[in-house]
C-alpha cells in the first residue's frame, strides 16, 4: 500500500530540515473533554514542534472536528489525525456509534458483515477528519485471565482471529483509512496490563512464531498499512533484561521488518505507559524506540525533549540519518495515500447526524443478531408456550431492561422481576418465593460495567440464586463476556443458555428474538470456557 512514493512526498521531504524530519515521527495526545485551555495547549505544542500527528482520546465529535481544524491550520505538513477506535468512534467519543466488541464479532460466522463494519468505521473517521484507526486488535486471547486484551480480541483460535481481523482491516482500508494491527508480536497470553507494568512472555520463539504471530504474518501478506508494537519483555526473542519489545531492534527490525518483510508503518504502543518508561527514563525510551526501528512513536512523555535526544543520538552515531529519512518518507507516503496532499477543512455542521447514520445502526443490529450463541436448550426453547405464566428476571441491574420488554412480546402472560448486583438476602428470597408459582422462567444476567471484563460484579447471594434457578425450568441469557460462565456454576445444567457477550440494548434485542423463536442463532463460541464449553460450540 505504501510502496510507491509520489511527487508530493518528494517535494515535502526536501523542504524538511533534520529537526522537522524527526518531529514527523512523533504523535501527540489530545482530548476534547478537558476544556478549551487543554485543547489550546496541545495546539501550541503542535505549532511549536511541528509534529507528525495527533491522537484524539475522550471527547465529542463537534469539539474534535473544531480542534482538528485548528491543529491542521498551524501545521506546515498536514497531520495524521488518529483515534483508538477498536469498536468505532464510540470507544472514545460521546454522541457516536459503538459497534460490538471484537469478542462478540468473533462469534459471527459471516465475515462480510465485519468487512461492512470496517467500511462504516472508515466513513465515520473520515467525516471527523481522521486518517488512521489504531485498530484492529490481532491478539489471540488464549489466556482467559488476560486483564487488558480479553473482550478486545476476536478469540482464542488463530485462524478465526486472522480471518476476522482481515475482514475488519480490509473494510477500513478499502474505505480509505490507515489501520494498525496490534499488539505485535501478540499480547493475548499475558496476565499483566502493560499500562501499569511490563508483562513478560516466557514462551519459546517457535511457539510465538506459530501461534501469537500467525495473524500478523497472514495480514502483512494481505497488505496491512500499519503494525503497533506491544510493550512486553520476551526473553526468547531478545534476552536484554527488562527490555520492552517496543525498544528491541531484534524484534522490531529483525523479526517484523526483515523476517516478515513488513514495509508499512511501524508504530509504538503509547510511550507514556509504565510498561515502557519504568526501566528507561528521561527520554531514553524514545531514542531506543527509534533505534529499534519504529517509524512513529505515539504519546512520548515529552516530544520536545525526545527530538533533541534523537538529534544527539544521530550525532553520536547511535541512529543513522538514512533510517530517519526512510521512516519520514514512509510517513509522508501514508499521508499522501490518506488524501492529506489536498488540504481540507472538516465541516462541523451536521456532524452528529453524519456519524449516526441509520445504515450504521442497522448494521449494529445485524452484527448482534449474527453473534448470539445458543449453548443449551434448542428444543426446550422451541417448545416453550407463550401463554404459560412466565417470570422474566433481570439480574445485575437496578431497573427493568430492554431484554425483559422484548421477551414479553412473545410471552403474553409474564411478570418482570429485577435483582441488582448487590441484592440483599430479603430481596432475593422475596423474588424466589413469588416465582414459585410460575411455569417457566427467563433470566437475563447483566454485566453493568462500562467494559465487560471477567469477575462479573454479583454478590454471593445473587450468584447462589442463579445456581438455584438453574435447577428449575429456566432459560438464561448472559450479557457479559463468555469467560464469566466459569464463575456462574449451575448454568451448564440449565434448560437453556444463550450467550449475548455484552450489555448493550442491541444484544438484548437479539437474545430476546432467539428466545422468542424469531431469530435462528448462528453464533459460535470464540473462546473455550473449560471444562464445559469449547471454542466453536453453538447450536
Amino acid at each position: 500500500m505504501l510502496a510507491n512514493q509520489p511527487q508530493w512526498v518528494d517535494s515535502v521531504f526536501k523542504k524538511l530540515n533534520r529537526r522537522e524530519k524527526i518531529a514527523q515521527m512523533f504523535f501527540v495526545r489530545a482530548h476534547t473533554n478537558l476544556g478549551q485551555k487543554y485543547i489550546d495547549s496541545v495546539g501550541l505544542v503542535i505549532k511549536k514542534e511541528q509534529l507528525g500527528g495527533v491522537i484524539f482520546f475522550q471527547g465529542g465529535p463537534v469539539r474534535q472536528a473544531r480542534a482538528t481544524n485548528a491543529y491542521q491550520k498551524v501545521s506546515h505538513v498536514p497531520l495524521i489525525v488518529a483515534n483508538d477506535g477498536e469498536w468505532g468512534l464510540g470507544m472514545r467519543l460521546d454522541s457516536t456509534i459503538s459497534y460490538p466488541y471484537q469478542m462478540t464479532l468473533g462469534a459471527i460466522q459471516n465475515k462480510d458483515l465485519i468487512y461492512r463494519m470496517g467500511q462504516e468505521v472508515a466513513k465515520d473517521f473520515k467525516r471527523l477528519g481522521m486518517q488512521m484507526n489504531l485498530a484492529p486488535d490481532a491478539d489471540i486471547n488464549n489466556n482467559p485471565k488476560n486483564p487488558v486484551i480479553n473482550y478486545r480480541s476476536f478469540g482464542e483460535n488463530k485462524f478465526n482471529v486472522a480471518t476476522k481481523t482481515a475482514a475488519y482491516m480490509m473494510g477500513m482500508q478499502d474505505g480509505g483509512l490507515l489501520t494498525t494491527l496490534k499488539h505485535f508480536p501478540g499480547h493475548g497470553d499475558t496476565d499483566v496490563d502493560s499500562h501499569y507494568d511490563l508483562p513478560q512472555l516466557t514462551f519459546s520463539a517457535a511457539r510465538l512464531d506459530s501461534l501469537e504471530m500467525y495473524p500478523f504474518k497472514e495480514l502483512i501478506k494481505q497488505g496491512a498499512a500499519g503494525v503497533m508494537i506491544a510493550h512486553m519483555n520476551i526473553p526468547s526473542l531478545d534476552n536484554t533484561p527488562n527490555l520492552p519489545s517496543t525498544l528491541s531492534k531484534p524484534i522490531v527490525t529483525g523479526i517484523l521488518k526483515q523476517r516478515l518483510g513488513f514495509k508499512g508503518l511501524v508504530i509504538s504502543d503509547a510511550m507514556d505507559m509504565k510498561g515502557v518508561v519504568k526501566f528507561f527514563k528521561d527520554g531514553e525510551a524514545d531514542v531506543m524506540g527509534i533505534v529499534a526501528g519504529n517509524d512513529i512513536l505515539e504519546l512520548s512523555e515529552n516530544s520536545d525533549r525526545a527530538v533533541k535526544l534523537v538529534r544527539r543520538a544521530i550525532r553520536q552515531g547511535r541512529i543513522s540519518i538514512a533510517d530517519i529519512d526512510a521512516s519520514v518518507r514512509k510517513i509522508l507516503t501514508a499521508k499522501y495515500w490518506a488524501g492529506l496532499a489536498n488540504r481540507d477543512t472538516v465541516v462541523t455542521q451536521g456532524i452528529i447526524a453524519g456519524v449516526n447514520r441509520s445504515s450504521s445502526n442497522a448494521l449494529v443490529q445485524e452484527l448482534a443478531n449474527a453473534s448470539v450463541t445458543m449453548l443449551r436448550g434448542k428444543d426446550y426453547i422451541k417448545n416453550m408456550v407463550p401463554i404459560r405464566r412466565t417470570a422474566i428476571i433481570s439480574i445485575g441491574v437496578p431497573t427493568v431492561t430492554r431484554f425483559q420488554k422484548e421477551i414479553s412480546k412473545g410471552f403474553y402472560n409474564s411478570v418482570y422481576y429485577v435483582l441488582d448486583k448487590d441484592a440483599t438476602a430479603t430481596q432475593i428470597s422475596n423474588v424466589a418465593r413469588e416465582i414459585g408459582a410460575f411455569d417457566q422462567i427467563i433470566v437475563g444476567i447483566h454485566d453493568s460495567r462500562s467494559r465487560p471484563g471477567n469477575n462479573i460484579p454479583l454478590n454471593a447471594g445473587v450468584k447462589n440464586f442463579i445456581k438455584e434457578l438453574s435447577t428449575k425450568n429456566t432459560v438464561f441469557s448472559l450479557f457479559a463476556n463468555p469467560y464469566n460462565l466459569s464463575a456462574l456454576p449451575g448454568l451448564e445444567n440449565s434448560k437453556g443458555l444463550v450467550v449475548a457477550y455484552q450489555k448493550e440494548d442491541y444484544m438484548q434485542v437479539s437474545a430476546a428474538a432467539v428466545i422468542n423463536n424469531r431469530l435462528v442463532p448462528k453464533g459460535k463460541l470464540p473462546v473455550s470456557i473449560l471444562p464445559n464449553y469449547k471454542f466453536g460450540d453453538g447450536m
